[in-house]
């Protein structure tokens, strides 16, 4: 019995110090080309794209309801303050076809939080648009990318959003 004891507590601690060896972070592979453990890396410099806005083409979604990307220079525009938003000057649906900007779609004028339409006013919720939207910039992809898109569920949906329309579908 003290034989099975002091096997197990031997087979408990050789356990245990096996499972504190320190794993090598430098082993680490990945799509990064420099060391991991190197803070003295110089990144590659970001051409984003510089359009002013309403100069620039815009850019297919990549899925169904995804949000747009920004086809402009966004330099002149951030930052996005609780006072000041100067994305919404464009981009309102009454201005947006005036001026040829993508507008904001219905989900945007409505608090998901709440559940009530803000009648026609942007929703505090969506107020910070570059937390969806991101400019784009011009680098050569490190990855090939095979997604191709399926738009087939709603018609002119690589162009325009019917979130607010097909939030609960499929939810009992």
């Amino acid at each position: 019995m003290k034989a099975n004891k002091l096997i197990f507590g031997v087979v408990c601690a050789a356990a245990l110090l096996i499972g504190c060896n320190n794993p090598s972070v430098g082993d680490v592979s990945g799509l990064r080309t420099a060391e991991v453990t190197d803070e003295n890396v110089t990144l590659a410099d970001i051409n984003w794209t510089s359009p002013m806005p309403g100069e620039a083409q815009k850019y297919e979604r990549s899925f169904e309801n995804a949000p747009p990307l920004i086809p402009h220079d966004i330099a002149d525009l951030l930052p996005i303050t609780k006072d000041n938003n100067m994305c919404v000057t464009c981009h309102m649906p009454e201005v947006a076809k005036d001026v040829g900007a993508t507008p904001i779609p219905k989900s945007h004028l409505y608090s998901m939080r709440f559940n009530k339409d803000k009648g026609g006013e942007l929703s505090q919720d969506r107020y910070d648009c570059t937390t969806c939207h991101v400019p784009q910039a011009k680098v050569k992809p490190r990855v090939k990318n095979n997604f191709k898109p399926d738009f087939s569920r709603q018609q002119d949906s690589q162009h325009r959003s019917n979130l607010l329309d097909i939030l609960n579908e499929g939810v009992r």
